[in-house]
């Protein structure tokens, strides 16, 4: 028979997971003779051989993929044979446009495991065991194509072993590109805190110091996490103390389910996202008994648990068997850190010690935080495991542009040949090292991609420094308003092209008028939006310090309500308060004086949380509504009812009689947690309330929720359910987060319907 030649292309994340070696193996076991190599664009195949097994061969090359690998597109043509014998695998090509996409880092697979624990293996107990199926990636990319000189490895040069196997095509480590061993590898160091190597083995020795309570800062792969005992009191304390973080969770690590199980209810579903390559954090339900340390997760239903997923951190808990607190190296409000001397010097007052290593990390990057409902993943923080896999959207419009996100919980998106490739969280840009953070992030991402944004898409508050950056940029701009970003991109996940009825509901949003957003209905597409319903407008009496001192919010809606005679409702609040110090605050407030007004349902929950006494102060972000919302009983019976008025074509809500009803069975001394429930129940039926009132107006059934109040899942499963019985169809966020996170791909999506536009139109000015 005739033999036939083929040129194959695999597009998505194909280099970096072992796919040259796998189609090399295919090729053999097919006696198909051609080539395989690397460019920016993916991988590029040729195979010569009998048609049968050519196809054989195309149709294996899929289905049994690397389990790594995500192959977004496979294109073949047919060409002339021309004899050759054998099948090789060529050097990378250069120089052409990059459109491959970057691997994730992955969790240590089982082989490697095996190897690290069997004492015979000349890898034993090596802490950067790593194959073509799991290791780092993303953090150690200088650049494409994905290839040794082009990563931080590029320092460690390898022994004749090492490079046997890299070159062994039948070898798991071949093209491995952080191949090494404890010959030729990366060297774990375990340093006091003024940088004195600790004599002895590293990982006994920092065992012994984790069981006496000392606090530990470990570099891991996208930067470093403070360990300490997770089950004892002192040592997290002392940690909260250093770190000046009082309440705000922290996650802890097990060594496997089983230990994880002793602690916390996981279902199939998180289970199977606990052992996931990505490894995240996930946020479990605890158990009454037994408990971790009181301070690991004070007030919360909910642990925050991760598996190991480098070598160092399974020879740390297979050695001490212990929960550890592992949370991110930072001072507080700072971005992680990786860069060894900087973290030497700004961490060794929050670290006893350091268990590092000499492996450079080149990009900083958390670990991801998600949780499971109703069967679905929806993260919380999107970083480690998922960064930088283009977001599965189809949108037709192309074009490159950078969409800078908002200030909270930063990320920042770009696109390319239709992708949008959403960043790391970088964090909230209030600070100098974070806008360093964020600004290092774009410029690499920029170099890994080759990405030459055309034009560049922000929010409007015109206080957020990710806003003032893109003001900077000498780009064509595009200014999106922060609550439509929010819908857009729930939209452009779930590929919906025609008018939605957008929820959205959030602490803070600046919106077309120059008031603080929060508490929207919308009618959107991508062409625009509609605001057809809101919070009643309440002030921030304060400013920012409102969102700090919930209590403020609960004193200006009793103003609001009772006005002076509000002093004489006589709950427990008020004896909190200094009448004069309260006074001075609504004096200030009524005058408008520094009290912008707000439509924030955000800052209604807050308002409730202080209260009904939950949370009068947030040390953290969310606090007070994420309190509330712990303390709640899911199964209380009744609601507080909403009133709504119409004015100039568009409806007001109005909390006020909620407050009311509140203040009276505060009075009657009702438990909080049936307080809790009421309220949450109330704000479900008057989002289904409104949402039926807009589908009567203009018949759109599909509602798209938005904004980081949808992070409360007792809120968001009602809403859901509630709208569905309704016979509407609803969609959220399961791909990035509902906070403002994931806002950076609704930018990025309104940017590239706007973009012929915007650009025209800065070519003729």
């Amino acid at each position: 028979m005739d033999k036939q030649r083929i040129r194959i292309r695999y597009q998505g994340v194909v280099q970096g997971v072992g796919f040259r070696p796998h189609i090399y193996r295919l090729a053999k076991a097919y006696k198909l003779c051609g080539w395989v190599n690397n460019d920016p664009s993916g991988v590029m195949v040729e195979v010569e051989g009998k048609r049968e097994d050519i196809e054989n061969f195309l149709k294996a090359s899929i289905d049994k993929a690397p389990v790594l690998a995500r192959i977004k597109s496979v294109e073949h043509s047919q060409i002339e044979p021309n004899g050759e014998k054998e099948f090789i695998i060529r050097e990378s090509a250069q120089n052409a446009v990059v459109s491959t996409q970057v691997s994730s880092d992955a969790c240590t697979c089982e082989d490697c495991l095996k190897e690290l624990f069997e004492p015979k293996d000349r890898r034993y107990r090596y802490p950067f065991i790593n194959c073509t199926n799991c290791g780092p990636r993303f953090t150690i990319i200088e650049r494409i194509p994905y290839d040794r000189p082009y990563t931080t490895m590029k320092v460690f040069r390898m022994c004749a072993e090492c490079e046997a196997e890299y070159h062994n095509p039948l070898n798991r480590r071949f093209h491995a590109q952080p191949n090494g061993c404890a010959v030729c590898g990366p060297r774990l160091l375990l340093l006091d805190r003024e940088g004195k190597e600790v004599s002895g083995d590293a990982i006994k020795k920092s065992v012994e110091l984790l069981r006496a309570g000392k606090i530990i800062a470990v570099k891991s792969l996208g930067g470093y996490q403070f360990a300490c005992d997770a089950l004892n009191e002192g040592a997290v304390r002392e940690l909260r103390a250093r770190k000046i973080r009082e309440d705000k969770p922290f996650a802890v690590m097990a060594e496997n389910i089983e230990a994880v199980l002793r602690y916390a209810e996981i279902s199939e579903k998180e289970k199977e996202v606990l052992l996931s390559a990505e490894r995240p954090i996930v946020l479990l339900k605890k158990k009454l008994s037994p408990t971790l340390a009181e301070s690991v997760a004070p007030r919360q239903k909910n642990y925050g648990f991760m598996l190991p997923y480098t070598p160092l951190h399974h020879l740390l808990l297979k050695e001490s068997g212990m929960i550890l607190v592992m949370t991110s190296g930072n001072l507080s409000d700072e971005p992680i850190a990786f860069v060894d001397e900087e973290a030497m010097a700004r961490l060794k007052g929050i670290a006893d010690y350091f268990l590092t290593h000499n492996r450079p990390i080149y990009i900083r990057c958390d670990d991801s935080v998600v949780r499971v409902f109703e069967e679905r993943l929806y993260p919380v923080r999107r970083a480690r495991g998922y960064v930088p896999r283009p977001l599965e959207v189809q949108f037709p419009e192309k074009g490159s542009l950078l969409a800078v996100g908002g200030q909270l919980k930063n990320t920042f998106a770009m696109t390319k040949f239709g992708q949008v490739i959403l960043s790391h969280h970088i964090g909230d840009l209030d600070n100098l090292e974070t806008l360093k953070a964020f600004e290092q992030g774009i410029e690499h991402f920029k170099q890994i991609f080759e990405i030459v944004p055309e034009m560049v898409v922000y929010d409007l508050h015109p206080d957020y420094l990710s806003t003032q950056y893109a003001l900077s940029l000498e780009l064509p701009k595009l200014g999106v308003q922060h609550h439509y970003a929010h819908i857009a991109g729930v939209m452009a996940e779930h590929n919906l092209s025609g008018k939605v009825i957008g929820v959205a509901m959030d602490g803070t949003g600046y919106g077309t008028d120059g008031r603080i957003w929060g508490g929207e209905f919308l009618i959107a597409d991508y062409d625009g939006f509609e605001r057809k319903a809101h919070l009643e407008y309440v002030p921030m009496p304060g400013g920012e310090k409102a969102i700090k001192q919930a209590w403020r919010m609960a004193l200006v809606w009793l103003d609001k309500i009772y006005g002076e005679e509000l002093w004489e409702l006589g709950i427990k609040f008020l004896e909190k308060i200094e009448p004069g110090q309260g006074e001075l605050i609504l004096e200030a407030s009524r005058k408008g004086i520094n009290s912008p007004l707000t439509s924030s349902m955000g800052r209604l929950f807050d308002a409730v949380s202080a209260l009904i006494n939950v949370c009068q102060v947030a040390n953290y972000e969310g606090q007070p509504a994420i309190e509330l919302e712990m303390i709640g009983d899911e199964q209380a019976p009744g609601y507080y009812e909403f009133h709504y008025q119409e004015k100039d074509g568009r409806i007001i809500i109005k909390p006020e009689p909620v407050i009311e009803q509140i203040v009276k069975d505060l009075r009657e001394t009702q438990p909080k947690e049936q307080i809790s429930a009421k309220f949450h129940n109330g704000v479900s039926k008057m989002v289904v309330w409104g949402c039926e009132r807009i589908r009567e107006e203009t018949g759109i059934n599909e509602v798209v929720l938005g904004g980081g109040v949808f992070q409360n899942f007792w809120l968001l499963g009602r809403i859901k359910n509630w709208l569905s019985e309704k016979k509407f169809r609803v969609y959220v966020h399961h791909q990035v987060p509902t906070n403002d996170g994931g806002i950076a791909l609704g930018q990025a999506i309104i940017g590239l319907r706007r973009m012929r536009d915007v650009l025209s139109g800065a070519n003729e000015g």
